[in-house]
Protein backbone atom coordinates (compact mmCIF):
# COMPACT_ATOMS: atom_id res chain seq x y z
CA UNK A 1 0.00 0.00 0.00
CA UNK A 2 0.99 3.62 -0.41
CA UNK A 3 1.61 6.04 2.40
CA UNK A 4 -1.21 8.22 3.71
CA UNK A 5 -0.74 11.86 2.73
CA UNK A 6 -2.01 15.36 3.39
CA UNK A 7 -4.08 17.11 0.73
CA UNK A 8 -1.69 18.45 -1.88
CA UNK A 9 -2.28 22.21 -2.00
CA UNK A 10 -0.34 22.37 -5.28
CA UNK A 11 -2.45 19.68 -6.87
CA UNK A 12 -4.27 21.96 -9.31
CA UNK A 13 -1.17 23.52 -10.86
CA UNK A 14 -1.13 22.56 -14.59
CA UNK A 15 -4.26 20.51 -13.95
CA UNK A 16 -7.03 23.10 -14.20
CA UNK A 17 -10.07 22.89 -16.44
CA UNK A 18 -8.43 25.33 -18.86
CA UNK A 19 -5.36 23.07 -18.97
CA UNK A 20 -7.73 20.17 -19.68
CA UNK A 21 -9.37 21.99 -22.62
CA UNK A 22 -5.97 22.91 -24.03
CA UNK A 23 -4.71 19.35 -23.72
CA UNK A 24 -7.75 17.83 -25.41
CA UNK A 25 -7.56 20.37 -28.21
CA UNK A 26 -3.93 19.43 -28.77
CA UNK A 27 -4.74 15.67 -28.58
CA UNK A 28 -8.19 15.33 -30.17
CA UNK A 29 -8.11 11.51 -30.19
CA UNK A 30 -7.26 11.13 -26.52
CA UNK A 31 -9.53 8.93 -24.38
CA UNK A 32 -11.20 11.07 -21.70
CA UNK A 33 -12.65 9.53 -18.54
CA UNK A 34 -14.72 11.45 -16.01
CA UNK A 35 -14.10 10.22 -12.47
CA UNK A 36 -16.44 10.79 -9.57
CA UNK A 37 -17.64 9.40 -6.27
CA UNK A 38 -21.17 8.54 -5.21
CA UNK A 39 -21.42 8.66 -1.44
CA UNK A 40 -23.38 6.26 0.71
CA UNK A 41 -23.82 6.96 4.41
CA UNK A 42 -21.20 8.99 6.27
CA UNK A 43 -18.09 6.94 7.00
CA UNK A 44 -19.32 4.01 4.91
CA UNK A 45 -18.31 2.57 1.56
CA UNK A 46 -18.55 4.71 -1.56
CA UNK A 47 -18.85 4.02 -5.27
CA UNK A 48 -16.06 5.27 -7.48
CA UNK A 49 -17.48 5.95 -10.94
CA UNK A 50 -15.76 6.27 -14.31
CA UNK A 51 -17.44 7.53 -17.42
CA UNK A 52 -15.78 7.10 -20.83
CA UNK A 53 -16.77 10.22 -22.76
CA UNK A 54 -16.50 8.82 -26.28
CA UNK A 55 -19.04 6.07 -25.70
CA UNK A 56 -20.89 6.90 -22.48
CA UNK A 57 -19.73 3.70 -20.82
CA UNK A 58 -20.10 3.95 -17.05
CA UNK A 59 -18.18 1.75 -14.60
CA UNK A 60 -18.71 1.47 -10.87
CA UNK A 61 -16.18 0.25 -8.32
CA UNK A 62 -16.68 -0.17 -4.62
CA UNK A 63 -14.21 1.75 -2.44
CA UNK A 64 -13.92 1.18 1.29
CA UNK A 65 -13.85 4.82 2.31
CA UNK A 66 -14.37 8.32 0.99
CA UNK A 67 -10.62 9.01 1.14
CA UNK A 68 -7.75 9.65 -1.19
CA UNK A 69 -6.16 6.43 0.03
CA UNK A 70 -9.17 4.28 -0.90
CA UNK A 71 -9.39 5.92 -4.34
CA UNK A 72 -5.73 5.22 -5.07
CA UNK A 73 -6.08 1.65 -3.87
CA UNK A 74 -8.93 1.12 -6.34
CA UNK A 75 -6.93 2.70 -9.19
CA UNK A 76 -3.91 0.56 -8.35
CA UNK A 77 -6.07 -2.54 -8.40
CA UNK A 78 -7.42 -1.66 -11.84
CA UNK A 79 -3.91 -0.95 -13.06
CA UNK A 80 -2.06 -3.89 -11.53
CA UNK A 81 -4.64 -6.67 -11.43
CA UNK A 82 -7.82 -6.10 -13.37
CA UNK A 83 -6.43 -4.58 -16.57
CA UNK A 84 -2.67 -4.60 -16.39
CA UNK A 85 -0.55 -1.53 -17.21
CA UNK A 86 -0.88 -1.65 -21.00
CA UNK A 87 -4.69 -1.72 -21.15
CA UNK A 88 -5.05 0.74 -18.29
CA UNK A 89 -2.87 3.30 -20.08
CA UNK A 90 -4.81 2.81 -23.28
CA UNK A 91 -8.21 3.70 -21.83
CA UNK A 92 -7.35 5.97 -18.89
CA UNK A 93 -5.30 8.45 -20.93
CA UNK A 94 -6.93 11.53 -19.44
CA UNK A 95 -9.03 11.70 -16.28
CA UNK A 96 -11.24 14.68 -15.45
CA UNK A 97 -12.52 14.90 -11.90
CA UNK A 98 -13.79 17.32 -9.27
CA UNK A 99 -12.07 18.88 -6.29
CA UNK A 100 -13.11 16.28 -3.75
CA UNK A 101 -10.47 15.45 -1.14
CA UNK A 102 -10.54 11.83 -2.34
CA UNK A 103 -8.90 13.02 -5.57
CA UNK A 104 -6.40 15.36 -3.94
CA UNK A 105 -3.29 13.24 -4.46
CA UNK A 106 -2.92 13.54 -8.24
CA UNK A 107 0.62 12.19 -8.46
CA UNK A 108 -0.47 8.86 -6.97
CA UNK A 109 -3.37 8.66 -9.42
CA UNK A 110 -1.23 9.65 -12.41
CA UNK A 111 1.70 7.39 -11.53
CA UNK A 112 2.01 3.79 -10.46
CA UNK A 113 3.75 2.57 -7.30
CA UNK A 114 7.08 2.69 -9.19
CA UNK A 115 6.55 6.34 -10.22
CA UNK A 116 5.87 5.39 -13.85
CA UNK A 117 3.35 7.64 -15.57
CA UNK A 118 -0.01 5.95 -16.33
CA UNK A 119 -2.52 8.77 -16.85
CA UNK A 120 -3.07 12.55 -16.91
CA UNK A 121 -5.40 14.07 -14.30
CA UNK A 122 -7.27 17.37 -14.57
CA UNK A 123 -9.76 19.08 -12.27
CA UNK A 124 -13.02 20.87 -12.97
CA UNK A 125 -13.16 24.42 -11.63
CA UNK A 126 -14.17 24.57 -7.97
CA UNK A 127 -17.96 24.25 -7.56
CA UNK A 128 -18.37 23.58 -11.29
CA UNK A 129 -18.98 19.85 -11.42
CA UNK A 130 -21.35 20.49 -14.37
CA UNK A 131 -18.16 20.60 -16.44
CA UNK A 132 -18.30 16.82 -16.27
CA UNK A 133 -22.01 16.74 -16.98
CA UNK A 134 -22.26 13.32 -18.58
CA UNK A 135 -21.05 11.75 -15.40
CA UNK A 136 -23.71 13.45 -13.30
CA UNK A 137 -26.45 12.29 -15.71
CA UNK A 138 -25.33 8.71 -15.47
CA UNK A 139 -25.53 8.90 -11.71
CA UNK A 140 -29.26 9.41 -12.13
CA UNK A 141 -29.41 5.85 -13.46
CA UNK A 142 -27.38 4.56 -10.54
CA UNK A 143 -29.71 6.43 -8.17
CA UNK A 144 -32.64 4.39 -9.51
CA UNK A 145 -31.07 1.47 -7.67
CA UNK A 146 -29.74 3.42 -4.71
CA UNK A 147 -31.59 6.62 -3.80
CA UNK A 148 -29.66 9.28 -1.87
CA UNK A 149 -29.04 8.21 1.70
CA UNK A 150 -28.59 4.53 0.80
CA UNK A 151 -25.81 2.61 2.47
CA UNK A 152 -23.34 0.79 0.22
CA UNK A 153 -21.89 -1.25 3.05
CA UNK A 154 -23.70 -4.48 2.10
CA UNK A 155 -23.09 -3.98 -1.59
CA UNK A 156 -20.77 -6.28 -3.54
CA UNK A 157 -18.67 -5.58 -6.63
CA UNK A 158 -20.63 -8.31 -8.47
CA UNK A 159 -23.85 -6.39 -7.88
CA UNK A 160 -22.22 -3.21 -9.17
CA UNK A 161 -21.00 -5.08 -12.25
CA UNK A 162 -24.56 -6.29 -12.86
CA UNK A 163 -25.93 -2.75 -12.56
CA UNK A 164 -23.30 -1.34 -14.90
CA UNK A 165 -23.94 -4.14 -17.42
CA UNK A 166 -27.63 -3.18 -17.53
CA UNK A 167 -26.96 0.58 -17.69
CA UNK A 168 -24.35 0.12 -20.44
CA UNK A 169 -26.66 -2.10 -22.50
CA UNK A 170 -29.29 0.61 -22.68
CA UNK A 171 -29.44 2.29 -26.12
CA UNK A 172 -28.64 6.03 -26.28
CA UNK A 173 -29.94 8.53 -28.80
CA UNK A 174 -26.64 10.36 -28.92
CA UNK A 175 -24.84 7.12 -29.83
CA UNK A 176 -27.15 6.71 -32.85
CA UNK A 177 -29.23 4.27 -30.83
CA UNK A 178 -26.29 2.07 -30.06
CA UNK A 179 -25.47 1.04 -26.53
CA UNK A 180 -22.40 2.24 -24.62
CA UNK A 181 -21.39 -1.42 -24.46
CA UNK A 182 -21.44 -1.79 -28.27
CA UNK A 183 -19.70 1.52 -28.83
CA UNK A 184 -16.91 0.82 -26.35
CA UNK A 185 -16.39 -2.70 -27.66
CA UNK A 186 -16.13 -1.32 -31.20
CA UNK A 187 -13.17 0.82 -30.04
CA UNK A 188 -11.50 -1.54 -27.59
CA UNK A 189 -12.93 -5.04 -28.01
CA UNK A 190 -15.16 -7.14 -25.79
CA UNK A 191 -12.45 -8.85 -23.81
CA UNK A 192 -11.54 -5.54 -22.20
CA UNK A 193 -15.16 -5.09 -21.13
CA UNK A 194 -15.15 -8.51 -19.51
CA UNK A 195 -12.02 -7.57 -17.58
CA UNK A 196 -13.92 -4.53 -16.36
CA UNK A 197 -16.78 -6.76 -15.19
CA UNK A 198 -19.20 -5.66 -17.90
CA UNK A 199 -21.44 -8.00 -19.95
CA UNK A 200 -24.02 -7.31 -22.65
CA UNK A 201 -27.70 -7.52 -21.69
CA UNK A 202 -30.39 -8.00 -24.35
CA UNK A 203 -32.68 -4.97 -24.76
CA UNK A 204 -35.73 -6.89 -23.57
CA UNK A 205 -33.98 -8.04 -20.40
CA UNK A 206 -32.77 -4.66 -19.17
CA UNK A 207 -33.97 -3.75 -15.68
CA UNK A 208 -33.09 -0.31 -14.33
CA UNK A 209 -34.86 -0.77 -11.01
CA UNK A 210 -33.92 -2.19 -7.59
CA UNK A 211 -35.68 -5.48 -8.35
CA UNK A 212 -32.67 -6.36 -10.54
CA UNK A 213 -30.82 -7.08 -7.29
CA UNK A 214 -33.53 -9.10 -5.57
CA UNK A 215 -31.95 -12.42 -4.72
Amino acid sequence: GRKEHKVDSQCRIHRTYVDFLDFVQAHPDVSVVEMDTVEGIKGGKVILTFLFKSCNLQLFFLADHHTSQATIQQMDQLYEQRLGPELFKKIFEVILTDNGSEFSNPTAIENDAFHQSRSRLFYCDPAASYQKGTCENNHEMLRRFYPKGSSFDQLTQDELNLISSHINSYKRKKLNNRTPYETFSFYYGEELLRKLGCHPVAAGDIVLKPRLLKK
